[in-house]
């Protein structure tokens, strides 16, 4: 009964500690990463944990990847009035 008592004040205590998870791809990576780590080494809950990593990392980078900056690609335009020289004239000092 001791080592119960003991083990749900410390389960207490480490959630109230945690503040807002970031769950995206870590529950996902949680599940996977347990059943795996369950039956290939019996060790469900380092499985867990390694599957948490490494689904946060991969929607991370997901997320990075359909990140668009948009304004990175347009170009401003010259300011001023009137029509652009047709050619430029180009410098090509040696």
């Amino acid at each position: 009964m001791r080592i119960v008592g003991q083990a749900s004040v410390i389960a207490l205590v480490t959630l109230m500690g945690m503040g807002a998870a970031e769950a995206k791809g870590c529950i996902k990576g949680a599940i996977i990463g347990g059943l795996a780590g369950h039956y290939l080494a019996e060790r469900g809950v380092v499985g867990a944990v390694a599957g948490c990593i490494g689904g946060r990392y991969l929607a991370n980078r997901q997320a990075r990847r359909n990140e668009i900056d948009y304004g990175s690609r347009v170009q401003p335009r010259d300011t001023g009035y009137g029509a652009p020289p047709a050619y430029p004239r180009r410098s090509y000092g040696y």
